[in-house]
């Protein structure tokens, strides 16, 4: 078979191929390309003789996978899946797996990097460090003995609030169901507007999909607390970013830390985001680590091999 990898993958060719031996062992063909493209034509092109189809983060339209004649499997170096046109998957009996799991310590990370930013003004610090200014009006605040509010507990979740316990807060979760392994650890479940007014710092880790598209809305923006801040590495749609942005404005809420939006950078000027106080922006970077993109080559290389060997793995469809 002819397995094509559509885009970079952010660690080099020979890395790929390496984690890719025990496919091309069987005698199946790899290619791989070295830029990205959003440009149909351009996909249509270089898909269009594929069996597998290998993307990371790159859209995928139902436009692209409906010409791709020989396509039987399709393999997301991504966790989310809302980029793809799953339903000209589905109409094509194209099979889809994820890479589910491969930057969870990349984001947990990054979610506190937010969070003691946010804390301890480090943004304005490294200003006024620059401009022979002093720490005066620049004291902060400590995690420890905070209430960290996580919303949805996968495995990224999960992670941050055994974290957050580390650090000495109360951790308290919304999901769909509880994990015992949690509770055990003294997390505590509770429902959606309950965490949004008792939470200090809410951290958004749930996908994007129709029953989570603004799952933080106005209303739930409405139940923070003056002095919360919100973090969300998660998805943009999640989000009502609007009205978060009309919280942060009117000095509502006291912060938030944001690496996802309603689109993938660049960021249109005009976004309300960009224009508010008291948040750090980071332009959807928390899964992006050197260990991070090494564990999806081997992750997607994994996932491919178990395809071919008709044991589907991390299935999306």
């Amino acid at each position: 078979m002819k397995i094509v990898i559509m885009e970079p993958l952010s660690v080099s060719e020979a890395y790929i191929r390496k984690q890719f031996e025990p496919v091309t062992a069987l005698g199946h063909e790899l290619i791989c390309y070295d830029t990205k493209t959003t440009d149909k034509a351009e996909q249509k092109e270089r898909a269009k003789d594929a069996d597998i189809l290998v993307i990371a983060n790159t859209p995928l339209s139902g436009e692209v996978i409906e010409a791709c004649q020989s396509l039987k499997y399709l393999a997301v170096a991504f966790t989310g899946v809302d980029h793809v046109d799953l339903d000209a998957c589905r109409r094509k009996g194209v099979a889809v797996s994820n890479a589910a799991g491969y930057s969870t310590n990349g984001v947990t990370e990054l979610v506190f990097g937010l969070a003691i930013g946010l804390y301890r003004y480090m943004i304005t610090c490294d200003e006024r460090s620059r401009s022979g200014g002093t720490k005066d009006g620049l004291q902060g605040r400590e995690l420890y003995g905070r209430t960290f509010g996580v919303v949805g507990t996968g495995a990224i979740g999960k992670r941050v609030a055994m974290i957050a316990r580390a650090f000495g807060c109360e951790v308290i979760a919304y999901n769909r169901s509880r994990k015992p392994e949690l509770e055990e650890l003294g997390v505590r479940y509770v429902e959606l507007p309950e965490l949004m007014r008792e939470s200090d710092i809410v951290s958004v880790h749930v996908p994007s999909n129709a029953d989570t598209r603004k799952l933080i809305s106005a209303d739930m923006i409405g139940l923070m607390k003056k002095t919360a801040i919100l973090i969300n590495t998660a998805r943009g749609p999640v989000v009502d970013n609007d009205a978060l942005a009309d919280a942060l404005m009117e000095g509502r809420i006291a912060g938030a830390g944001i690496d996802v939006f309603d689109m993938e950078p660049p960021i249109p000027s005009d976004y309300k985001l960009l224009k508010v106080p008291n948040t750090i922006l980071t332009p959807h970077v928390a899964f992006a680590t050197d260990e991070a993109m090494e564990i999806r080559a081997q992750i997607t290389a994994d996932n491919v091999l178990h395809w071919l060997k008709a044991d589907q793995i991390n299935k999306v469809l």
